[in-house]
């Protein structure tokens, strides 16, 4: 009985077991039927045990790999131009440090557009109102003053030529030729520009450009004056530029009318009567007949040749029914600063336009427009540089004669140099000059008065002109140098002399001409020999 009740509790258990996990394997089916489909299923992703999971995986992992390539690659090229951009921001930066003026365009980005190139412009007048433009700048010296150059629409006339470089000249450097046509042109740009008031007008073209004068001050710009043909007779339009080592930016634009402006020209004299009988010539021709608006005041010091002088003068007059003229004669030794000084004062007429001037000076009628429009009552006096001749007999002497006087006043190397040590040819208004104090009369005789006068402008608060000029000569004559003269008047007077009389090459050949003729002889004889 035992044994059978063992057997029938083994087979019993072993159907429950058989049961349970018969109950446990439907569960399980019924789970997997009745399941909604997972994330996986839901994401499209295939199913490890599906006939294409594995290569469903495959190419899904390739697709991410190359993705995550692509971002990374464009992340890199992000890095690089921000390393590259953060290296041209360091560099900017530093160029500032050393550089603060230029910090206005240093591409600082974090200003707008409109502020940046409002500070541009800030810094740019800025130059303009530091240079000698608007007012005048007190010099020490005569020596710290900068000259202006002159130019025409064809040739430059410069001051500083070395050996290489000619006192005229075309302008040969690309540089240079540009520089000048591009102020012109834009000269040409503003007077052409809107009207001023003017319904109609004729427009202008460099054929109306008569002559400019420009300077460089190194540490601010170029200053340029342009002057052109008015509408009328005796006017003119005259522009300012300046390039503060920038863009070239208008001044100022004016309109100049000279018709009622009269020059007295004033000159001191003491004998001489030849040299006034030529002065006389040159005179008559270009202020009486061709400008018509000119006092002549001759100061003549002593009575010896002074009724030579007169008659000139008086038939001079008469010839060409000329009135406007003064005649001072003034007793004791000649002092070119005291005759100047009483011609100067003794005008009894409104402000006048002053022009000193020596016997032995030949100028153009163009020249004495020049004069009016660089000068300016209270602002301006012109101190132009003239071109002094060398000695002709030196110049011509290959020459069969010697040509006539206007065919000698050519600007060129050979024939003189600018008088550039020389200020007592200039232009200035009589109030500027009573004003400065006129010339020092404790000066007799020859040089220093004219000097004198330069450096007090100079030491003043007006604008000095200095510039070479086309129609400006001072004719060769013999220098003598009395001994009466101090040492200094005396050594001026000298190296005056010297400098007259011909170019440094022509001094050359007659330092060496024995040297020079002693060779044409040997070469003379060598040439016989063979002959013979």
């Amino acid at each position: 009985v035992m044994m059978v009740r063992r057997g029938l509790l083994a087979w019993v258990s072993r159907v429950v077991l058989l049961l349970v996990l018969l109950c446990c394997a439907v569960s399980v089916l019924y789970m997997l039927a009745c399941t909604p489909k997972g994330d996986e299923e839901q994401l499209g992703l295939p199913r490890a045990n599906g006939p294409t999971g594995k290569e469903g995986y495959q190419a899904a992992l390739q697709e991410w790999e190359e993705q995550h390539r692509n971002y990374i690659s464009s992340l890199k090229r992000q890095i690089a131009q921000l390393k590259e951009e953060l290296q041209e921001r360091s560099e900017r930066l530093k160029n500032a440090q050393y550089h603060p003026s230029d910090a206005v365009g240093l591409g600082l980005d974090q200003a707008p557009p409109e502020k940046t190139q409002a500070d541009l412009l800030a810094f740019l007048h800025s130059q303009v109102d530091k240079a000698e433009v608007h007012t005048g700048v007190k010099l020490a010296t005569e020596y710290a003053a900068v000259p202006f150059d002159s130019f025409t629409l064809q040739k430059v006339y410069q001051l500083e030529t070395g050996l290489t470089r000619h006192p005229e000249e075309k302008p040969v450097r690309k540089d240079k030729r540009d520089e000048l046509v591009e102020a012109i042109e834009s000269a040409l740009e503003t007077l052409n520009g809107p009207a001023d008031g003017s319904p109609s007008r004729r427009p202008y073209s460099a054929s109306d450009f008569i002559e400019g004068i420009y300077r460089t001050e190194r540490d601010k710009g170029t200053l340029y004056e342009l002057t052109f043909k008015g509408e009328q007779k005796h006017e003119f339009r005259r522009l300012v530029l300046f390039r503060p080592f920038g863009p070239i930016m208008k001044v100022k634009q004016e309109k100049l009318n000279m018709a009622n402006t009269l020059i007295n020209v004033i000159v001191p004299l003491a004998k001489r009567a030849d040299k006034f009988r030529q002065f006389m010539q040159n005179f008559r021709e270009m202020c009486i007949q061709q400008d018509g608006r000119i006092h002549l005041t001759v100061v003549y010091f002593g009575k010896e040749e002074m009724n030579e002088v007169k008659g000139i003068l008086e038939n001079t007059s008469k010839a060409a029914n000329f009135r406007n003229f003064t005649f001072i004669q003034l007793n004791g030794e000649f002092s070119r600063g005291k005759g100047l000084d009483v011609g100067a004062r003794f005008w009894k007429g409104s402000n006048v336009l002053l022009f000193f001037c020596d016997v032995d000076i030949y100028f153009t009628s163009e020249f004495l427009n020049t004069c009016r429009l660089n000068t300016q009552p209270g602002k301006k006096v012109f101190y132009p540089v003239l071109f002094s001749q060398y000695n002709p007999g030196i110049i011509y002497g290959h020459h069969d004669a010697v040509p006539p006087l206007e065919q000698q006043l050519v600007i060129k190397k050979e024939t003189g140099f600018w008088r550039d040590f020389g200020f007592g040819m200039t232009c200035q208004y009589r109030s500027d000059f009573l004003n400065i104090g006129g010339f020092d009369l404790d000066i007799k005789g020859w040089g220093g008065e004219d000097v004198h006068l330069y450096r007090k402008y100079l030491h003043s608060n007006l604008i000095v002109v200095r510039t070479p000029v086309r129609g400006l000569f001072h004719l060769w004559h013999e220098k003598h140098c009395v001994d009466e003269l101090t040492p200094e008047q005396y050594k001026m007077c000298m190296q005056s002399k010297a400098m007259n009389e011909a170019s440094h090459g022509q001094l050359g050949m007659l330092v060496f001409r024995h040297e020079i003729e002693a060779h044409l002889r040997k070469q003379k004889q060598k040439t016989s020999s063979k002959k013979t």
